[in-house]
Parts: structure tokens; sequence; C-alpha cells
């Protein structure tokens, strides 16, 4: 008797990624479940906006348009289930739009709604406990739009017991579409925690959509057919471990690296990372490539979690404007210069005799030039730049100011100025995040399907044990021979990624012999000192031997993060990018024996 496989596809790593995956996965032979992740922080951000404008907004259109219209049918003729976040920050709209739909297409699935994680009705009781936010320690803000606690994947496995065939979700933790698919299949206990930890890293690894799969990898030119990028798919053992492989006759890259980058994406401390439903340890994670288009992933431990929920509660902090100008010909950099100076400082003439305030932050930046490099920039002039201008004010009347004066640059100012794209930028509110810890006896999940509504269990408070402590070998080899200083892409991989204010690179060797050199050159003060023009706060370094790995957590790294951040790359995408070009040195045996990427 053949043990059981249960198949996941991940058709969605963010709202508005490409329309092209469910054709794909729906070709998978014996496809149990697609689940769709939408809920970036910054989405919650886009889609507080949007429920500002109209109350029955606030969550993921998409899911009802692109997915449930044209592929509802074949879904339900193949016994594919759906579970998806697209509830955001009002999932009994998402599934009311879903019935409706489905509805004209003559069909009537069983939809169920996961709900409990608004606790804006205790907003104000939290406020006079003197609530503070995680990361910045400020109070919590006197007005908020939204709060919502992460939940975790028992309410889904609940709902799919009670035979829902589409589960919508509104704010829960990514890795949990997929977990509760799993329990709910292998009758995991919800103290199983290294069942769980794996659970948790086989929705980990698809919850960014095709990033598993080749998208975004250091090694970009070894990926095939971006056009047609084959998006992930997991088989996963009731042990928890787990293939990632992808649809067959797509594009991308099933390997090692693809799967290494996407495990440290997006993390803290590997031996704590934690969740509503287990803490994971993925410091002994193994990826082993079985063929060509097959990783098999195990190794993920797990230990109790906590008895809080994380809560992020979007709160409006003014007005900003972002502003571009494409200035070309000789001496691009000066003229951009001298061109930002000036309508910054004709603005605030302006807000000055219009009785306003200065701005309450602003920022240029040169795009085109390396101006996020710092002191590690090559380029110094450009023939071909955009000029950026970000400015932030309490007023949205203050912005209006920098928004016409902006494309008077076209005629008033340096030549070779295209001073606007498209028409006039826009003065958009200021969605700030705000998190804390909230505890979980506090909140009253429940599934809705139906005509029922059932409670979820409240979760035991568990006492948390300590990692068990991990010995990482630091000593270099020594080599008969001389070192030769290349790029830091030569001998590793790496991605990063951010949570709030906070960025994280994760560095993978691309070969053992390789590992001790990263550890010694690669320290938290020789990362703080590369990006020190962009990081405000502490450095930490964490190991992963099981991928050997390293991965840095870098503290106000990104301006505010987020739709509250002004710069160009508020989510850290380019940060180990920049970092790959960091020099090492290397023992030139290394080179010789085929350890480290040839170009």
């Amino acid at each position: 008797m053949s043990k059981k496989v249960v198949r996941i596809g991940g058709a969605s790593g963010f709202w508005g990624d490409s329309t092209i995956s469910m054709p794909q996965l729906l070709t998978v032979p014996q496809l149990d479940y697609i689940v769709f992740d939408y809920l970036a922080e910054t989405t919650m951000s886009i889609l507080q906006r949007a429920r500002m404008k109209d109350p029955q907004l606030g969550y993921a259109t998409d899911f009802v348009s692109a997915v449930i219209k044209p592929y509802l049918q074949p879904c339900m003729n193949q016994g594919v289930t759906l579970i998806a976040n697209a509830g955001g920050l009002n999932p009994e709209a998402c599934a009311q739009a879903i019935t409706l739909c489905a509805l004209e297409l003559g069909l009537e699935p069983r939809v169920a709604i996961v709900m409990g994680d608004d606790v804006s009705p205790l907003v104000d009781g939290l406020r006079e406990q003197g609530v503070t936010d995680l990361q910045s320690g400020q109070s919590l803000p006197a007005k908020v739009l939204s709060a919502n606690a992460y939940l975790g994947a028992q309410p889904i496995a609940k709902a799919l017991s009670e035979g829902a065939q589409i589960v919508v979700t509104g704010r829960c933790v990514d890795s949990a579409l997929t977990l509760g698919a799993l329990a709910h299949e292998f009758g995991w206990h919800w103290h199983d925690w290294d069942r769980l930890a794996q659970g948790s890293l086989a929705g980990h690894m698809i919850e960014c959509g095709a990033q598993a799969t080749g998208g975004l990898f250091t090694d970009w030119q070894d990926v095939p057919d971006w056009a047609n990028i084959g998006y992930p798919v997991l088989e996963v053992s009731e042990d928890g471990s787990f293939d990632l492989v992808k649809p067959d006759n797509t594009g991308g890259l099933v390997c090692v690296g693809c799967g290494a980058e996407q495990l440290v994406y997006e993390i803290g401390d590997p031996a704590r990372y934690e969740l509503p439903d287990v803490v994971c340890d993925f410091r002994q994670v193994r990826i082993r490539q079985i063929d060509a288009g097959r990783v098999r992933i195990d190794g993920a431990l797990g230990r109790p979690p906590s008895q809080y929920y994380k809560v992020s509660v979007t709160w409006q902090d003014g007005y900003q404007i972002t502003t571009h100008q494409l200035i070309r010909g000789i001496d691009s950099v000066a003229k951009a210069k001298k061109t930002a100076e000036a309508l910054l400082a004709r603005t605030r003439r302006q807000l000055e005799a219009s009785g306003f305030d200065d701005y309450s932050e602003n920022r240029v930046e040169l795009l085109g030039c390396e101006s996020q490099y710092g002191e590690n920039a090559r380029v110094h002039d450009s023939r071909e730049l955009v000029l950026r201008i970000g400015a932030r004010h309490p007023q949205a009347k203050a912005l209006v100011f920098l928004q016409k004066e902006s494309i008077s640059a076209g005629t008033s100012m340096g030549p070779g100025t295209r001073s606007h794209f498209g028409g006039r930028a826009d003065i958009q509110p200021v969605i700030r995040l705000f998190s804390f810890l909230i505890d979980k006896s506090k909140l009253r999940v429940q599934v809705r399907l139906a005509d029922q509504t059932l409670d979820i269990e409240k979760p035991l408070t568990v006492v948390q044990l300590e990692p068990p402590s991990v010995v990482v070998t630091a000593a270099r080899q020594t080599y008969d021979t001389s070192d030769v200083e290349v790029p830091l892409v030569r001998i590793a991989w790496a991605r990063s990624g951010d949570k709030g204010n906070d960025a994280n690179i994760g560095v993978i060797a691309r070969h053992v012999a390789l590992l001790p050199i990263l550890r010694q050159q690669l320290t938290r003060e020789t990362v703080k000192d590369y990006f020190k023009h962009l990081v405000e706060g502490e450095v930490e370094r964490f190991d992963l031997p099981g991928i050997n790995g390293m991965n840095f957590l870098m503290h106000q790294a990104l301006g505010g993060g987020g739709t509250s951040s002004l710069r160009s790359d508020p989510l850290a995408k380019s940060f180990a990018q920049m970092l790959l070009d960091m020099p090492v040195k290397v023992p030139l045996l290394l080179l010789d024996q085929g350890c480290m990427k040839k170009h």
C-alpha cells in the first residue's frame, strides 16, 4: 500500500501576482489544494486605502475576478480545494462576492470564512493598558484604521474538516494556508511540534509563488523561460518532509540554491521562527537535489508557541508625494542635484508664505547612478538618470506646491529634463504599521460555513523551551596558495526581504568548503559597515548550518518600511544584490577545484 502524499500548488505570492499560475497548476495530476497568499504587510495598507473609499472593499478582488470566475468550474471538477487569505480586512464581503460569482456560473461551492482576526473593538482598552510597538516602542496611535491579529492554521483545518471547498481568511500567517491543509489531511495533533514545523516550512517555501522556482534567483542567467515560469508544487508526506517541484513544460528552475534562498527569505533568527501554531527551528533544514526538477526538503524542528498573537495595526500619519523627472545629457548628476535643491527651496518658500510648516520629511534619490550604494557606488556620473523626490507633510494641501512645481522643471531648470511621467504625481495618505502582541485568550476565532458558526478551541498556554545549541565550526582551512579577491556572488547565493522597518539578507555558501570563508569575512561589523548609509540600527547574524548559510537581520534599515517609507526600495528587494558585490578573499585553490561560480 503506497504512502499518502498531499499535493499543494502555490498560485500567488502577493496581490497582483501573475495570472499564469492557475492554468499551469490545474495540469498537475492528483493536485489536492491551491493556496493563494495575497497579504503582504504593504498590501494591508493598500486594502485599508480601498476600504476608506468604499466600505464594501478591503479584500483582494482579483481572487474573485481572476481565479473564481474563470477557474472555479475546473477546480470543482478536479476536486481541487482553494485556500486564500484574500479576505484581507473584509473576509465576509469577499465570501459574498465569491458566492455571487459562483451562482452566476451555476455552481454552489461550500465557502468557509475564518473570522476573529479583527481586534479593533479591543484597541481602546489596549491603549489604556499602555501597549507599545514591537519595533519602535511608541505608544498606540490615537486613531486606528484597522487592527488584525495573525491567526494560525487551526481554523483552516477545521473549515476543511467540515467539508469546505473554498476557505477564505483575513489576516493569518502566510504559511498557515498550507499548514491548515496538511494538518487536516494527515490528522496531525496540534502539539506534534516537529510535523507542524515541517508543514510551516512547506508553506513558507510556496508563500511567495515563483520565488521558490527561479524567481529572484541570484543566478538568474540560469533560469529559463521567465515568460512561462513554473509556479511551485509541494508533494508532502505524512512525516512533513516534502519535495518541491513545478508543473511540466514550464519555465523556471527547481534547485538547491533556489530553495535555500526562499528558506531565508524574510526570516530573523532561524532558531526562533515564531508562528501562532509552532516555533520553528530551521537551522538543520536540508535541501537535496533529487533530480533535475525536484528537491527534497526536511529537517525542521518545532517547539511550543507562545500564548500571544502578533497584531498589525494600520493608522494614518499625514500624506506624501513622490515625483520623478527624467534628466539626460552632460553632467546629469549635477543637474539633478541642482534641480532637487531648487524645487525644495521654491516650495518651502511657498509653504511658509501660505502658513504651512516645513515638510516633515523629504528624500532625494538619483536613480541610474547608484545613489543607493553609498560609498560602495562605482558610478559617479551619468548621461541619463531619473530624479526622484519624495516629501511628506501632515496636510495634503501642503504637498500641492511640489505636485505643481515639479512639472515646471521641464522649462525653468536644467536642459535635457522631462519633468513628469504621465501627468502630475498623486498625493497619497501615509498608512503606517504598528505591531504588538495580544494574549490568544482575548480573541474568539470562528469558522462560518453555510448556516454554521463554529468556535475554534482556545490554544493551550505552553511554556516555551529554549532551542538547543548548534555548534558551527568557524575555523578557516589553510591552503598552500595565495588568495584572490572576488565579488561575494562568486562564492554565495543571497536573498533579502523586509519585516516592517527591518531587513534581512540570507547568504548561502555555494559549496560547504566556502562556508568558513563566509563566516570569517561576513561578520555583523562588516555587513553593518557596508550598509551604514542605509541601516540605522544594529545588525545580527544567525547560522543555518543545514544549508551552509547565515542570516543577517538589519534593524531600522528601511526608512520606516512599506508604504510609510520615502525610499525607492522600502522592501529591501535590492539589499542582497548590493551585498553580492562586496569583495571577499578566497584561496585560489578553491577556484581551481570548481567550488566557485566562474563568472
